[in-house]
């Protein structure tokens, strides 16, 4: 079980919006200060006003594109000098992109990798060992429902989603002897900015929906629980569990119905909301 949040640290990342901005929000509610990592200093400023003005939270900004191969290490080398310990990472930071195989970017695709996948993993090891050896802390792995499933016209979303709650769930099993819990938090669709950036704007109004305050209370309370993944939502979670007992054929041809993309200006695919 997670033991304490008042007078420690949480680093988030994508900390600008949607499920990011809400964990900071929630874990200075707590009592906890905040390292918040984004893109948008000017959103980042404003929700470190809000937390000082509310809670008294300390915030540290610091303004990152994770999307670079080298901004992870960077971002642990800044932290490391500002003396702060990390007792909770929130890895939050990624984006989608709904669109068929002949509309698809290959750099756009390697930009998802490199955030979805590869700073979250990068960020898990440089922050892990110093909660192994004080033998308290964790981490929460924001990952999807589309972690269950392969899903057509979102494949590399999907595939780097699944991943995320593999790795998630690999290291929970590892570390909960020694007190340290991870999580892979695996919402369904949620009232963010992130349809907007997949390109597909107005998906949101066709589908039912939690709020990303509703998603982050479900997550803190599993991570008080020592869960090694949570799916908010019963709706979500019966999904989750069903696709893992019908054919795999049937799953992904299925996942067609829902996901097909229509016809969308070029200019709305933009550089992901962090």
């Amino acid at each position: 079980m997670f033991e304490g949040y008042a007078d420690r640290w949480a680093l988030v990342t994508g900390a600008s919006s949607g499920i990011g901005a809400e964990f900071a929000r929630q874990l200075a509610a707590r009592g906890m200060h905040l390292v918040l990592v984004a893109r948008r200093e000017d959103r980042l400023k404003e929700l470190a006003e809000e937390l000082d003005t509310r809670h008294g939270t300390r915030c540290e900004v610091i303004v990152s594109d994770l999307s670079d191969p080298q901004a992870s290490q960077r971002l642990f080398d800044e932290v490391s000098n500002r003396k702060i310990e990390v007792e909770l990472l929130i890895n939050n930071a990624g984006f989608g992109f709904v669109g068929t195989a002949d509309d698809t970017q290959p750099q756009r695709m390697m930009e998802m990798i490199r955030l979805n996948i590869a700073a979250l993993t990068e960020l898990t090891y440089l922050f892990l060992p110093a909660m192994l050896e004080r033998q308290h802390g964790g981490i929460i792995n924001v990952a999807s429902v589309a972690a269950f499933q392969p899903v057509a016209y979102m494949p590399v979303y999907s595939a780097s989603k699944a991943f995320v709650l593999h790795f998630s769930e690999a290291l929970w099993a590892e570390c909960r002897d020694r007190n340290v819990i991870i999580q892979g938090l695996c919402p369904g669709t949620t009232e963010t900015e992130f349809f907007d950036v997949a390109g597909v704007s107005g998906w949101l109004k066709k589908q039912r929906s939690h709020t990303a305050a509703y998603v982050v209370r479900k997550s803190i309370r599993g991570l008080d629980k020592g869960r090694q993944y949570v799916v908010p939502g019963f709706l979500n979670l019966v999904l989750s569990l069903s696709v893992r007992l019908a054919r795999r054929k049937m799953v992904v041809l299925q996942s067609m119905r829902f996901f097909r993309p229509r016809p969308k200006d070029k200019s709305d695919d933009q550089k992901s909301a962090d």
